[in-house]
C-alpha cells in the first residue's frame, strides 16, 4: 500500500474534501479515503475517528479535532462549518473526517451546503456506515432473503437531543421488518414501547452493537421488551448502533468475529 492507483484524484488547494472512515477497523477504508489521508494539509475529525486511521496522515499535516461524540460536549455545528471555510480561504487541502458515512447522520449533507453557499469546491468519499458494516462484524445480515427485502435506517435522537417526534412510529413499526437505529440508547425504552404499541412482538430479537468492527467490539442480544433494561444491567454507553428484527437470529450462525 506504499503506491496508490494513479487514477486517484489530486488533492487540490483550497477544497475540502468530506470523507467517511466506516465503523472503526482500518482496514475497512476507502482507497479514496486513503489517498486523501496521504494528501491532505489540515484534518478535521469526529471522536469517533480512531488512532490507527489519523496515523495514516502526512507527517506535516496539521490536525484539528471537531468533537461530535452523541451525549457528549461537542463543538457546534455551524463552527465547524466555518473553520472548515476559513482553512479552504486559506489554501489548504482540508480533509473532513468523519467516522461511517458522511451522508448517513454524519451531518456531511449541512457541511457540504455550507461549502456551496461560501463558494468552496469539495469532493465527497462515501464511507461504510455503521448501520451495515456494524452489523456485518456482529454476523447479522441487514438483509436476507427469508427475512426481509426492506430496512429502515432512524436516528434515535433529533438535533437538540430530544426524542424524534417527526417519525412515523406507526408505519415504521408495520412497514420496517428490520429497523437499524442510530444514536438511540437514551430513549430506547420509549423506543421499544412505541414500536410495541403498534404491533412488533416483544420477543422480536434485538442486538445493541458498541465498538463496531473493532477488537473490543461487544454484542448484546435481547428481545424488544427487555432492551431498555438489559441495556441498562450491562452499562452499554453510546455510541452503538441497535437492529430490531429476525435477522438477528442469524447471528447465532453467522457471528464471525467473536
Amino acid at each position: 500500500m506504499d503506491s496508490l492507483p494513479e487514477e486517484l484524484p489530486e488533492f487540490e488547494p483550497g477544497w475540502v474534501w468530506l470523507a467517511g472512515t466506516g465503523p472503526g477497523d482500518v482496514g475497512l477504508l476507502t482507497l479514496h479515503a486513503l489517498n486523501a489521508l496521504r494528501q491532505a494539509d489540515v484534518l478535521v475529525y469526529d471522536a469517533l475517528v480512531g488512532e490507527r486511521i489519523l496515523e495514516l496522515v502526512s507527517e506535516d499535516c496539521e490536525l484539528e479535532y471537531a468533537g461530535k461524540r452523541g451525549g457528549k460536549p461537542s463543538a457546534k455545528q455551524k463552527d465547524i462549518s466555518l473553520r472548515l471555510v476559513e482553512l479552504a480561504q486559506q489554501g489548504k487541502r482540508v480533509l473532513r473526517l468523519k467516522g461511517g458515512d458522511p451522508f448517513v447522520f454524519g451531518r456531511g449533507g449541512e457541511e457540504a451546503l455550507f461549502l456551496v453557499k461560501a463558494g468552496i469546491p469539495f469532493r465527497i468519499i462515501p464511507g461504510i456506515s455503521a448501520g451495515i458494516g456494524g452489523l456485518a462484524y456482529a454476523g447479522i445480515p441487514v438483509t436476507h432473503r427469508d427475512f426481509n427485502s426492506a430496512v429502515t435506517f432512524i436516528a434515535g435522537r433529533g438535533t437538540a437531543g430530544e426524542l424524534p417526534e417527526r417519525h412515523n412510529w406507526e408505519a415504521i413499526a408495520k412497514g420496517s421488518p428490520v429497523i437499524v437505529m442510530y444514536m438511540a440508547t437514551k430513549y430506547i425504552s420509549e423506543i421499544a414501547s412505541r414500536l410495541m404499541k403498534h404491533g412488533r412482538s416483544p420477543e422480536e430479537p434485538v442486538a445493541v452493537i458498541t465498538k463496531a468492527s473493532l477488537p473490543d467490539q461487544h454484542v448484546l442480544e435481547t428481545r424488544l421488551s427487555t432492551c431498555a433494561d438489559d441495556i441498562e444491567k450491562n452499562s452499554i454507553e453510546p455510541p452503538a448502533v441497535i437492529v430490531v428484527g429476525e435477522v438477528v437470529s442469524l447471528r447465532k450462525y453467522l457471528k464471525w468475529m467473536d
